[in-house]
């Protein structure tokens, strides 16, 4: 993990942590990796910079291999949780896709807030965050990952991510090395 920079105005992307996905089995506890989720959410807000709150509530419409495992989403699907405390000045993303920048205007409106960077966090590792921190790098944004607020329910998955994508993406660190860095480089934010 080489975790150096957060740029001044950084955004914490949190990626489908909504009512139906946490339902699901994933190889962390996922009430470890919602209060991960709802520390980044309190350290941003400490320092007034901006939350992206990203739910998801379809998928891509080309033809695949593997059936879909859900093809009727169930009523409450994208409600994101209530943990997370979204506030009204919280952006807030539905997606079709499994990333977070193709089917939505989410880089607009982190470009007109002045975003050069983004930290990305949520589930499933393999799927919606490393699609949402793919499509952060290729439009320009440096990139950090919050290693582990994130799960997935396939372990490979996961842990090819971590070791193989990511540090090709961006920098990698823990929640608290995050916050630590937040602390020491944004003190400016609290005057």
């Amino acid at each position: 993990m080489a975790l150096t920079t957060l740029d001044p105005v950084t955004a914490l992307i949190i990626v489908d942590l909504q009512r139906w996905v946490v339902g699901s089995t994933f190889i962390h506890p996922i009430g470890d990796i919602v209060t991960r989720a709802q520390n980044l959410v309190t350290a941003f807000r400490r320092h007034r910079l901006p939350i992206v709150l990203v739910n998801v509530d379809g998928t891509a419409p080309g033809r695949t291999e593997r059936p879909r495992h859900i093809t009727q989403l169930p009523d409450g699907w994208t409600d994101l949780l209530p943990e997370l405390g979204r506030q009204p000045d919280d952006i807030v993303v539905t997606k079709r896709t499994w990333g977070a920048f193709a089917s939505t205007d989410l880089e607009n409106q982190l470009r007109r807030r002045g975003v050069t960077q983004v930290v990305v966090s949520g589930v499933a590792t393999g799927t919606g965050v490393e699609s949402t921190a793919r499509q952060a790098y290729e439009a320009g944004f440096n990139v950090t990952l919050a290693v582990d607020a994130m799960t997935d329910a396939r372990p490979d998955a996961h842990d090819y991510s971590i070791a193989s994508v990511f540090p090709r993406l961006g920098e990698t660190g823990s929640t608290q090395a995050i916050i630590d860095l937040l602390e020491r480089t944004h003190t400016h934010d609290l005057a």
